[in-house]
């Protein structure tokens, strides 16, 4: 009656999801493979290759290295990012930033050194391939 590959596939077909909550408190640095949302503190180093989502509780003390970050809490420190920065109203970010993309609400704070780098193909590689 109930098949256990439809379980599987359904596993592996739902994104997986790392979640900091609210009343959680993380001293060091913390790695992740997949996407990490936020709502608790970290304080220290956070990396990981996919996306950052940071709740109006979450808040990041010190650097954040990811593609994406979705920020409507709080971040002091370096943020660098492949992607996009979304910084949403009752988003607070200070310190250093260096991303692709940025999105800014009216009502946001964004009180950073901010540098925009673009994906460059080199020339002179395309040429000699």
């Amino acid at each position: 009656m109930f098949s256990d590959n439809k379980k599987g596939k359904q596993q592996e077909n739902s994104s997986i999801q790392n979640l900091i909550p609210n009343g959680t408190k993380i001293i060091g640095e913390f790695f992740s493979e997949s996407d990490i949302r936020i709502d608790g503190i970290i304080e220290g180093d956070v990396k990981t290759p996919g996306k950052v989502v940071v709740g109006k509780t979450g808040e990041i003390h010190g650097s954040l290295e990811s593609t994406n970050a979705y920020f409507e809490g709080r971040l002091i420190g370096k943020l660098k990012l492949t992607g996009t920065l979304t910084l949403k109203a009752s988003g607070n970010i200070e310190g250093e930033v260096i991303t692709e993309k940025l999105s800014v609400e009216p009502g946001a704070t964004f009180n950073v050194s901010c540098v925009m780098k673009s994906t460059v193909k080199d020339i002179k590689s395309e040429k000699k391939a």
